[in-house]
């Protein structure tokens, strides 16, 4: 008697560890709002006058901080200690959105405007996620462009530190909601195609392309549509 087993080609083989970074990704960035959320209502609490004594240093030594953590998430990815690095990193810039949401809860239509960055961005992501994930197209030709422009953008977003230009700003905000929102496709396809394999690494990609379109798509809604008493 003769019994027809299944077959695993190598592209078959391919496909099943792509799916599963892609749902091992998702499953941990879901994982990672829960101590945004928290290290953001530590932020709510936390006294950040020195920001406005030190209106040039203070975002120079968070933007440090937070740099010497993504390094310590990329170094510790191997092993168990990246995930918990990667929660620790989520943490502190859950603590980080502190500052923006004083001011926007300050505002009488302030919590409003924060639920509409919150769904804003969620249906971003939603909608951009399921289109690289539906159509399977390959956008690894953006990654390029989109890292000039993020360069270009660091740059420009360090320079308004100094000149605190507000037409500027809004420029800048407007700019990093294109980019980053072009980073979920780009993220998005390279885990499908295996240009990313790490789920770590993955996650904190996308978490850091929704982190800066949540920001700044906030800023934007404060700066057009807040309503100071």
């Amino acid at each position: 008697m003769q019994t027809d087993y299944p077959i695993a080609t190598p592209s078959g083989s391919l496909v099943l560890e792509q799916n599963k970074v892609l749902r091992n990704t998702y499953m941990m960035l879901a994982l990672t709002m829960v101590p945004t959320v928290i290290g953001a209502f530590a932020g709510l609490a936390t006294n950040f006058s020195f920001m406005a004594q030190h209106p040039i240093m203070a975002p120079l030594l968070m933007f440090a901080v937070m740099m010497g953590m993504l390094f310590a998430v990329t170094a510790l990815r191997n092993s168990v200690w990246g995930i918990v690095a990667l929660l620790g990193f989520t943490f502190v810039a859950g603590w980080f959105l502190g500052p923006i949401l004083q001011v926007a809860l300050h505002l009488k239509n302030g919590a409003q405007l924060v639920g509409m960055a919150a769904g804003g961005t969620g249906l971003i992501f939603f909608s951009l996620a399921t289109l690289a994930t539906v159509t399977k197209k390959d956008f690894s030709f953006m990654g390029k462009f989109l890292f000039i422009g993020l360069v270009l953008l660091v740059i420009a977003s360090l320079a308004n530190i100094f000149f605190q230009v507000p037409a500027l700003s809004l420029t800048i905000s407007a700019i990093a909601i294109l980019i980053f929102s072009a980073y979920i496709l780009f993220d998005i396809s390279q885990i499908i195609h295996g240009g990313e394999t790490n789920y770590v690494m993955a996650t904190m990609a996308l978490y850091l392309d929704i982190y800066n379109i949540f920001v700044n798509l906030l800023s934007l809604l404060m700066a057009l549509s807040g309503e100071r008493d």
